[in-house]
């Protein structure tokens, strides 16, 4: 098979990764890909919007599935174009995609289907929103209604928090368009996890329990991120916890939409906080998370083209879903001074020390090809250092090591991802 993989980061590295595996797999091609996924793709300079030139390229080179990685593209209509053109593809159609692509209608479906979340309100007036929110119990969570490299999310602990956020997301138009809608959330407290699964429009498979670690700094302080480590399972994630989903919140999201009129194929993330009163859903994503990929798909048995053309055929009922018996951590190595700003083009060092490692992984997010065969920073998040063991303490232990092989200037990371949970 001949394979187009759509995006650029970490998360595609990971696809990319999971698929050079599959013995089906005799060509695989990334668009616009990075210096890692080259490694194992033919990266081809076509951005993920660009999806007239993608179709064209996918039917020049005979390509028999293409893999839709990033949110914008999903949210955007790509598989549609694909489908229309007669191209197989794995991903939701746009009117799938706006399960992610816009929380304020991701909020009501949950409410009508009485799938467990926050009480909420939304908003497309800055004014009413305020109003709302001078009677409001704080805490309380502000969140843009679209796409917003998921950061679009405030938590505000005062009224006077509260007012300024509306100002950032409603009027500022800190998230773009984004912000045009406003969600405001009660606050929910207890354990976060995220679950991945695979669906067919009707069939739901559940992948492995992640963990993440959104905030920039040690100790869940600074800046929310696009995640800065993760790992995989999360020891909160218990039988009693995967059967109260399986029974309220997984299957019922995929009939949901099916009722709706918008059968979801692809890759559902849910965004999970284990309540006092029980699991409710956080948010959805309508695609693999970033870093969760880098943890969950370098467990999983199964050869993943087969997973996920069950998906694109409807035939996902007859896949056995499996995960190794251990755990991964990953550690991302950002560029000092992200989200808000920082340098570029620092040549990396180190990197060769994971070749011929089965249970060390280098999954690159932000890197670009340098001057004589080098490889340099090209983003806020730049490596993403996975490693997996026998169990947690193993695995967080050696990808901890590993970080320590890689060298660039500006190199930053947290020091903390895992230990909690270990403590």
């Amino acid at each position: 098979m001949k394979i187009l993989i759509v995006g650029g980061g970490g998360r595609e590295h990971a696809i990319a990764a999971a698929v050079a595996k599959s013995p089906r797999a005799e060509k695989i091609y990334c668009a616009p890909g990075n210096a890692g996924i080259a490694s194992v793709a033919e990266c081809v300079p076509i951005g993920a919007m660009e999806f007239d030139k993608l179709v064209a390229f996918a039917k020049e080179k005979e390509i028999d599935f293409t893999i839709i990685g990033m949110d914008d593209p999903l949210a955007g209509g790509i598989v549609d174009v694909f489908l229309e053109a007669g191209l197989k593809v794995f991903g939701p159609r746009k009117n799938a995609a706006i399960l992610e692509g816009s929380k304020a209608f991701s909020k009501d479906l949950m409410k009508k289907y009485a799938i467990p979340t926050a009480a909420y309100e939304n908003f497309t007036s800055p004014d009413a929103a305020l109003a709302y929110l001078e009677t409001a119990k704080m805490p309380i969570v502000l969140k843009a209604d679209g796409l917003a490299l998921g950061k679009g999310v405030l938590i505000c602990h005062t009224l006077e928090e509260a007012r300024a956020g509306v100002k950032e997301i409603m009027q500022d138009k800190k998230f773009g368009e984004a912000g045009n809608v406003m969600v405001v959330e009660e606050f929910m407290t207890g354990r976060e996890v995220s679950v991945l699964s695979f669906v067919d429009g009707k069939t739901i498979k559940i992948m492995s329990s992640a963990q993440d670690h959104k905030r920039a700094g040690d100790g869940d302080t600074g800046l929310n991120t696009g995640g800065m480590g993760t790992f995989s399972p999360s020891p909160f994630y218990t039988e009693e916890v995967d059967e109260f989903c399986r029974e309220h919140i997984y299957q019922a999201t995929v009939d949901a939409m099916a009722a709706e009129g918008r059968p979801f194929i692809g890759v559902i993330f849910f965004g999970l906080m284990l309540t006092e009163d029980g699991p409710k859903v956080l948010e959805y994503n309508a695609r693999f998370g970033d870093p969760e990929a880098q943890v969950v798909l370098p467990r999983m048995k199964n050869d993943i083209l087969d997973v996920m053309e069950a998906c694109a055929d409807g035939t996902l009922d007859r896949i056995d879903l499996q995960f190794e018996d251990n755990a991964a951590v990953c550690v991302v190595l950002a560029s000092e001074g992200y989200p808000v700003s920082y340098d570029k083009g620092y040549e990396i060092q180190g990197l060769g020390s994971f070749v011929g490692k089965d249970d060390y992984f280098c999954f690159h997010a932000g890197t670009k090809a340098g001057e004589n065969g080098s490889i340099v920073t090209n983003g806020g998040r730049v490596l993403g250092i996975t490693a997996t063991g026998k169990d947690l303490k193993e695995a967080r232990e050696k990808a901890y090591e590993a970080t320590e092989w890689i060298r660039f200037e500006n190199k930053y990371m947290r020091r903390d991802i895992g230990k909690s949970i270990l403590e």
